[in-house]
């Protein structure tokens, strides 16, 4: 199944933690992981994460003020988000197309504010409180659950094929041969259930598969590989594995 790459987290960054954890069975093919961020103690300058694009969509929850929490999704660049000098955090990312939530809420940037949406988040980030990062999970699953009866989130046989074909499609042609779409079906299809088009979740996941792999396998070549990876995390290949943990 698809395993986006962690977010940046710069090589030479001290006391930041980083935690994540496989879902329950009965939700593996809707979430890729429970996720933790957090300082073991404050930090002597400001500290920056270097989110990346993955298509898929995360729930946030901030553990130092639990009203604020929110949803969070990127489009096809990085953002550079400042979390200060202490912070928790612990989030929910669901793998890319279950999502169906109201796309307007979804903020491609730092959360810092108490959540105001329809959903309970704040009503669960209250029962986390001065839990530790596994039985917050237990708490989490059930919001899982809770949304998925709530048809907030729900299973897409399209990006889950894509998903699990990834090394063998090469553009957009072969995404839409491999879940049997025309090429305009496919564009209405994902632009419903994901916000992107097909070239975009292209961009994204051959990215993502790239960073994985450690190799440009899916790129014509090393210029168009470089370029790409640049015009999505801002940087070359050789800056971003040299500075950050991968």
């Amino acid at each position: 199944m698809y395993t986006p790459v962690q977010d940046g987290i710069a090589k030479s960054a001290q006391s930041v933690v980083y935690n994540e954890a496989q879902p329950p069975s009965d939700l593996a093919g809707l979430m890729h992981c429970f996720w933790e961020l957090k300082t073991l103690v404050p930090l002597d300058d400001d500290f920056h994460l270097h989110a990346l694009p993955d298509a898929c969509v995360n729930i946030m929850f901030n553990e130092q003020d639990i009203e604020v929490a929110g949803v969070t999704a990127l489009r096809t660049s990085y953002e550079v988000l400042n979390l200060g000098r202490a912070f928790h955090y612990v989030g929910i990312q669901f793998l890319p197309g279950v999502w169906r939530g109201n796309r307007q809420e979804i903020a491609d940037q730092y959360i810092g504010t108490a959540y105001v949406g329809a959903l309970p988040l704040k009503e669960v980030n209250a029962t986390m409180a001065r839990l530790d990062f596994i039985d917050k999970q237990t708490v989490m699953a059930d919001l899982v659950r809770h949304l998925v009866a709530q048809q907030i989130v729900v299973a897409n046989g399209v990006t889950a094929t894509i998903l699990r074909h990834l090394n063998d499609i090469h553009n957009v042609a072969d995404m839409a041969a491999r879940v049997g779409l025309s090429a305009r079906q496919l564009q209405r299809v994902l632009k419903q259930d994901t916000g992107f088009t097909p070239h975009d979740l292209f961009k994204v996941l051959r990215l993502q598969q790239a960073i994985r792999q450690g190799c440009p396998m899916q790129y014509a070549d090393q210029s168009h590989f470089i370029r790409s990876f640049r015009a999505i995390t801002g940087y070359t290949p050789a800056q971003y594995f040299s500075k950050f943990n991968v």
